[in-house]
């Protein structure tokens, strides 16, 4: 670890352990793209093992401005923009489709999770260190506790695994929550067959009152008063990937017809 402090900053907690700075920058498979950006590097420990994977493009992005100077005066060869990633703008970052990689700061984890979905069309995988909680509730299926909204619509795009646990004694400082690694790699091969913008809002509808049934959450959006489709029984938690999709059509159909006779 390097003498310069390791600042803590958005919840940031710096990894000190090499070897397992190289297993997640390893994990990253980059097939099919030549773009990399590294999210909160800190000091560089997982960036020195992402330099030596040589890969076309490569950059890094650091909020904090005494570790984006440290950045600066090790890296010299090396890109660093120095911002926000939740500002930043991928498009004009680079062309082409890219990957993200990084030890991401808890608190903004699934803040960062959201604007890859914004971004799904041009990042085709992200690994990342998250908070083990978040890393659970992405990976988990249909009728778990901590199923929910960032699960559904992650696994609608990206095929989701949890890689390996990571303990606190690992960091500095030690966080007092537990960690792991997660890689998203995007599904190219299954095109998600329905109004994508009202999956979002139906997905969010439904989680955000997960205790009522679909039926009864959708009712600002929708008459189901005569339906008798199941999928409107049931509750959000119940409804795997699939049929979020068949359900969106659903809606979409009844909006169709509600501005029919309107």
């Amino acid at each position: 670890m390097s003498k310069v402090r390791a600042k803590k900053y958005y919840g940031q907690h710096f990894l000190a352990d090499r070897n397992i700075a190289k297993k997640i920058a390893l994990s990253l498979e980059a097939r099919g793209y030549s773009n990399v950006l590294e999210i909160g590097p800190g000091m560089g420990v997982l960036t020195t093992f992402l330099i030596e994977r040589n890969f076309e493009n490569f950059k890094v992005i650091e909020i904090d401005s005494e570790a984006s100077q440290y950045m600066g005066k090790t890296y010299r060869n090396l890109e660093i923009i120095q911002g926000d990633f939740l500002k930043l703008d991928l498009d004009s970052c680079f062309d082409g489709k890219m990957g993200i990689i990084g030890n991401f700061p808890y608190n903004i984890s699934s803040q960062i999770l959201f604007r890859v979905l914004e971004y799904r069309d041009k990042v085709c995988e992200l690994t990342g260190m998250l908070q083990k909680e978040v890393a659970d509730r992405i990976v988990s299926g249909p009728g778990s506790k901590v199923y929910g909204i960032l699960s559904v619509l992650l696994q609608a795009y990206y095929k989701v695994e949890y890689l390996f646990s990571v303990p606190a004694d690992v960091f500095r400082p030690s966080p007092k929550v537990k960690s792991a690694v997660v890689r998203l790699t995007r599904i190219e091969n299954k095109p998600v067959d329905c109004d994508e913008k009202l999956l979002f809002s139906v997905v969010k509808i439904t989680f955000n009152q997960r205790r009522k049934t679909i039926k009864n959450s959708l009712k600002p959006l929708i008459d189901a008063s005569g339906s008798v489709n199941q999928l409107l029984k049931k509750r959000p938690e119940q409804l795997g990937v699939d049929e979020f999709i068949e359900l969106t059509k659903l809606v979409d159909l009844m909006l169709t017809k509600k501005k029919s006779h309107s």
